[in-house]
């Protein structure tokens, strides 16, 4: 995206430590023997215990039913610290790794403090000012914008950044190695119910070779019985709130815009 498009000085944004840079581009990558390449953070919680053979196998299917459903609506939260939260509602097409949307962030209170489109891909983003008084989809308005109306940069580690980064891997067009998923540390933590439908929520497996030492996944995700994924979470350094991907399943209706990665 951001080469694509015209340069634009983009917002002042928080740098964070080189180690959640690496571990954004380097997330959900299959590993050479085809699992999940994913890093250890926090603690594990006493009631925990390694997934049965059953659940790995969902858990390995997760991100092969989302690029079959493509292009898929997604919802991401981020709090980006002091008060600030940021809100995309939107849609990825895991076939080509872009994503298109609306953005809204607020501050302390809910105050409203600033909005608009907003696309990604897994080089960087987008944003520009939705028009007015046009109620058409997000992704026609973003068709709409020409190239030179796109503020676009490369991805930083902050919050936003790296739930839209992670966004465009999660999808994958083959299932992972159950066997592997086990062996590398995915943990069970729960079940729960969101919009009537339930999830057994998992610790993700841990960076292959790591040591048994107690430690989990940054990453959370919410799989149902037949293995499609309906929320990831992902814990930042230094703050409480972890950033939320909702996925809501595949919307036939939506046609990501071509416009603003072309390059003619």
């Amino acid at each position: 995206m951001a080469r694509t498009t015209k340069a634009a000085a983009p917002p002042p944004r928080r740098s964070r430590t080189r180690w959640w840079t690496a571990l954004i581009a380097f997330a959900l990558c299959a590993a050479a023997a085809g699992g999940f390449a994913v890093y250890r953070a926090t603690s594990a919680g006493a009631a925990d215990r390694p997934v049965t053979t059953d659940e790995a196998a969902r858990l390995a299917l997760s991100r092969l039913h989302l690029y079959q459903a493509s292009p898929v609506g997604v919802v991401l939260t981020a709090d980006e610290g002091g008060g600030v939260r940021i809100r995309v509602e939107g849609v990825v097409d895991y076939r080509t790794h872009r994503g298109v949307g609306r953005y809204r962030s607020t501050g302390a209170g809910d105050g409203a403090l600033d909005h608009g489109l907003i696309i990604w891909d897994t080089d960087g983003l987008g944003l520009a000012p939705e028009p007015a008084d046009d109620r058409s989809p997000y992704w026609q308005q973003a068709e709409h914008v020409p190239r030179a109306g796109w503020s676009p940069r490369g991805y930083t580690a902050d919050p936003l950044d790296a739930g839209l980064q992670l966004l465009t891997q999660v999808g994958a067009d083959r299932p992972d190695n159950p066997l592997l998923l086990a062996q590398s540390g995915a943990r069970w933590l729960g079940r729960d119910r969101i919009d009537g439908r339930d999830f057994d929520r998992f610790a993700g497996p841990r960076a292959q070779g790591a040591a048994p030492d107690g430690n989990r996944s940054p990453l959370t995700y919410w799989v149902d019985g037949d293995g499609t994924l309906g929320r990831l979470t992902m814990r930042m350094p230094g703050l409480g709130t972890p950033t939320a991907m909702d996925f809501s399943g595949r919307n036939a209706d939506a046609k990501l815009p071509e416009a603003p990665w072309l390059t003619d």
